[in-house]
């Protein structure tokens, strides 16, 4: 099995945080900040060079004023999207 890193669903999470700290007009800076983590850790996750734990997940979810499950039911709707947009092989 391909490592999730790789994959297209974990691409749809990275777009989907980014927006999500876009909209709350929060930087990257301000999110590792958040996480008590250097400034490049926020910009090495958005690259998907570093994956967040669960917990880091929900502490950002509520940075952006949103919350886990919500950001989790995006993804699901995302992916779902993504697997009608691409041809069973």
């Amino acid at each position: 099995m391909t490592k999730t890193i790789y994959r297209p669903e974990y691409v749809a999470l990275l777009a989907l945080l980014k927006r999500y700290r876009a909209a709350s007009g929060l930087t990257q800076a301000q999110c590792s900040e958040a996480l008590g983590k250097p400034q490049s850790f926020m910009s090495d996750v958005e690259k998907g060079t570093r994956r967040l734990d669960v917990i880091q997940l929900r502490d950002l979810c509520q940075k952006f004023g949103v919350g886990l499950s919500e950001v989790i039911q995006d993804l699901e709707n995302t992916i779902a999207e993504m697997e009608k947009q691409t041809p069973a092989p």
